[in-house]
This record gives structure tokens, C-alpha cells and sequence, in this order.
């Protein structure tokens, strides 16, 4: 891993802090990603195992719907003078960004999607992770999950209304046409293995 100045994980973008300055850095697709927060090139925290399970599932169940959004990982949004990968996001179909031969492009998306999950990792921080969600319902996003593991609970974020925090038998909040029912409970439940 690349570190570039005085706090690991954490750069200041050279002279002018601008997004397109980070964009020409080249290293802000390696993994964990780079994020552009407030003029800082920030890379994220290596998830762990609990992390990529719920990641995945989350993925798998969404994407199964059949509705007319699909599911990303990782995929880089820019908008609003910010650069962000959160864990899922859930995008329209109709919206997919494409090349000329009909392939989804490789660099993101430009919009804010429909919905943002990110999960807390353990060495992340809560404030920036908000920060995020926020930063995206600003900008024309429908729905926010922040999954906190240690507390088994999930911050929902919406469009003009305090964030709603849910645990145990709770159902979370979706995409208005989406046809899903899950409880805070049956996503922590993907977390335990049975011998």
C-alpha cells in the first residue's frame, strides 16, 4: 500500500485539492479504494470477513428481486465535489452509465445512487461514514443504511426526516418499488455458521 504523507491511510491531495487533481493520483483504485472527502484523498479500511459476508449477501439478495435496479460493491460515486466507494449502492438500470458497445463503464458513476449501505468496520469512523450517507441524500439519494456490527443495529437515513435506528425484529426501509422484506435481524443472521 501506498502512503503518502504523515498519517497512515490518509494523504492531503498535492497543491491545488481539487477532484480532479485526485483523480490523476494513481493509486486511488487500489484496494482498500481512495476517497475524495473535503479536499482529502482517504483510503478506506479493509472490511474483515463479517464485512464482505454482509457485502456479498446484500449483493446476492437485491440483485435476485428482479426489479429494475441492480446492486453494485465498491462502486465509485462522484458528485457534489465528492468521491466516495461505499460498500453497496443500488442503482436504476435505466441509469447504468454505458460505453458504445453496451458495457457498463469502468470508472463509476457521476449522480448520487438510489441507495447507499455502507457497513462499519471496526477502525472506521462513524462520523465520516454519516458524513457520507448525508453527502449522497444531498445530492439525490432515496434511502441510506449505515450497519453498525458491534451493535447489531442499522441507521436509516431518508430525505427529510432524522435518521431512524433499528435493531432486533425491526424491517428495514427499501426502494419504494422494491418488493423486499428483511428485519435488522435476518441480515446479522447471514453472520453465523452452524458446524
Amino acid at each position: 500500500m501506498k502512503n503518502i504523507g504523515l498519517t497512515p491511510g490518509k494523504i492531503t491531495v498535492p497543491e491545488s485539492k481539487t477532484l480532479e487533481e485526485f483523480f490523476k493520483l494513481p493509486y486511488i483504485e487500489e484496494s482498500p479504494a481512495w476517497e475524495y472527502i473535503n479536499g482529502e484523498a482517504i483510503q478506506k479500511p479493509m472490511g474483515g470477513g463479517k464485512h464482505s459476508l454482509l457485502q456479498k449477501r446484500l449483493v446476492a439478495v437485491i440483485d435476485a428481486l428482479g426489479s429494475n435496479y441492480e446492486a453494485f460493491p465498491e462502486l465509485r460515486c462522484t458528485c457534489g465535489n465528492r468521491s466516495v466507494v461505499p460498500d453497496v449502492v443500488v442503482i436504476s438500470t435505466n441509469q447504468l452509465p454505458l460505453d458504445e458497445s453496451g458495457d457498463i463503464i469502468s470508472s463509476g458513476i457521476d449522480f448520487a445512487p438510489a441507495w447507499v449501505i455502507e457497513i462499519l468496520s471496526p477502525s472506521q469512523s462513524q462520523t465520516k461514514v454519516t458524513g457520507n450517507l448525508l453527502h449522497c441524500l444531498r445530492n439525490g439519494n432515496q434511502l441510506g443504511w449505515l450497519i453498525d456490527q458491534s451493535e447489531r443495529s442499522i441507521l436509516v437515513y431518508q430525505p427529510n426526516s432524522l435518521p431512524d435506528l433499528l435493531a432486533g425484529k425491526d424491517i428495514l426501509p427499501v426502494l419504494e418499488d422494491m418488493n423486499l422484506t428483511l428485519s435488522v435481524d435476518e441480515i446479522f443472521a447471514w453472520l453465523q455458521r452452524k458446524n
